[in-house]
């Protein structure tokens, strides 16, 4: 009992460093303010700022060489793209918009992070809010008042609303990944349950977002974190995912007609395609063109808008249809491939695809063979499963989608997961075992 005794303070005090990543994904819990920067994205500045101001009290190098390299590769893209935009404002605001999300968000959780305990303490904050938005996502689609899909007010947006349809989307798929990786660790039994259960709850809201790229993404992902954890274990969490799909979808009924052919549209995308799909390709195609013109630098940050009528056939669609979840009916042009290699590609060319993408694909090497090393018998196996399913998610999604919308700043603090375990977890001391009034209250909560 002697670690229920840690007196108030301290333990608040414990929890300081990892409260302002905290406080980002828990902010993405309010509905957007507008179309400006959202409470989350304020406090991901703010965070920017106290992490600073931390090591300069400190005094101690804010990153290891290897870790500044990984996260500092996009830069170069990114300002070899911002001087060709078409405008110095779109081109500030473009750049700003990927080093918060790609750069910054990262780092300050890198940098923040102590050990484990801190990394479950925020991989639990993504299950939390994965929760809510599912809640809220779930209620809409049973009262009718979700946003618009095929003419009926059902579609499950979470407090995101109609203009952010991915947003609920991510942050509950992110939340299966992160609790999928705590369920398949080596924590207390009671823990480990609690994540299966959260896991399994979540499949219902990922499934009335009609997503089906993060239906792929999360998919494929969990499948990986259940070969990574072992032959036994992948069979019995198959298993029980198998038989909550049955009760779902035959004995509850829940979303049977629109949720079968939505699943039946994936696989006819070339046979049947519907007007979505249609729109996609032809964003895809123009993208291609944009980068034809500019293969090395791309047409600019921000310039997909400008270049996109240009390059688009007559195929696409004047926008896509907005109404339901508090917005009335209006269209919503097409401003993104929706397709973040080919929005980056178009924009940024070769030089910045090659940079983000180097940037990602080191992070996952790092992840990954962190993971290898503490698969068997090391500490952290439910830490390396969360980041390299994080990351692995991302990779994923976004060959359907790309960044746009107050769901956004949440990738960056998911990198700033994987930058953890990859890059710094081997640098501290601390990280060995839990230990320290972190530590104790990490094991008061597993109790």
């Amino acid at each position: 009992m002697s670690h229920l005794l840690v007196p108030l303070p301290r333990r608040a005090a414990a929890l300081g460093p990892v409260l302002p990543p905290v406080a980002v994904v828990a902010l993405l819990a309010l509905p957007p303010a507008g179309d400006g920067a959202g409470p989350a994205d304020v406090m991901s500045a703010l965070a920017v700022g106290y992490c600073v101001v931390r090591l300069l009290r400190e005094r101690r190098r804010p990153l290891s060489p290897r870790a500044a390299v990984v996260l500092g590769l996009p830069v170069v893209g990114l300002a070899l793209a911002a001087m060709g935009s078409g405008s110095a404002a779109a081109g500030i605001g473009g750049m700003g918009r990927y080093l918060q999300v790609f750069v910054l968000v990262p780092a300050v959780v890198l940098v923040l992070l102590r050990g484990r305990a801190d990394f479950r303490v925020l991989a639990w904050s993504f299950v939390g809010l994965a929760l809510w938005q599912g809640a809220v996502g779930v209620h809409q689609y049973v009262t009718g008042t979700g946003a618009s899909y095929q003419g009926e007010t059902v579609r499950a947006v979470g407090t995101f609303g109609a203009q952010d349809v991915m947003g609920m989307a991510t942050a509950v798929s992110l939340g299966v990944v992160c609790a999928a990786g705590l369920a398949l660790g080596r924590a207390p039994r009671r823990q480990r349950v609690a994540a299966a259960g959260c896991a399994l709850v979540l499949v219902l809201p990922l499934a009335l977002s009609f997503s089906r790229g993060a239906w792929i993404a999360t998919v494929l992902t969990c499948s990986v974190q259940l070969a990574l954890a072992g032959l036994r274990r992948a069979l019995k969490v198959g298993a029980a995912v198998v038989a909550s799909g049955v009760v779902l979808m035959g004995g509850l009924g829940v979303g049977t007609a629109m949720l079968s052919e939505r699943v039946d549209s994936i696989t006819q995308v070339t046979d049947a395609p519907d007007q979505s799909v249609i729109d996609r390709y032809t964003l895809w195609a123009a993208a291609t063109g944009m980068w034809r013109e500019e293969p090395l630098t791309g047409v600019g940050l921000k310039g997909f808008p400008e270049h996109r009528d240009g390059h688009a056939t007559l195929a696409l669609s004047s926008g896509s249809d907005i109404e339901g979840a508090g917005e009335t009916y209006r269209r919503q042009a097409l401003l993104s491939p929706h397709n973040m290699y080919l929005l980056v590609l178009s924009e940024q060319g070769l030089v910045g695809l090659l940079t983000l993408a180097g940037s990602w694909l080191a992070l996952l090497v790092c992840a990954v063979r962190g993971l290898l090393r503490v698969r068997r018998r090391g500490p952290g196996l439910d830490c390396g499963l969360v980041a390299c399913g994080l990351l692995l998610w991302q990779l994923t999604d976004y060959a359907y989608g790309d960044i746009g919308g107050p769901s956004t700043v949440l990738t960056g603090v998911a990198l700033g997961l994987t930058a953890w375990w990859g890059l710094a977890r081997d640098e501290r001391p601390d990280t060995a075992r839990p230990d320290g009034v972190a530590g104790r209250l990490e094991e008061a909560v597993a109790r």
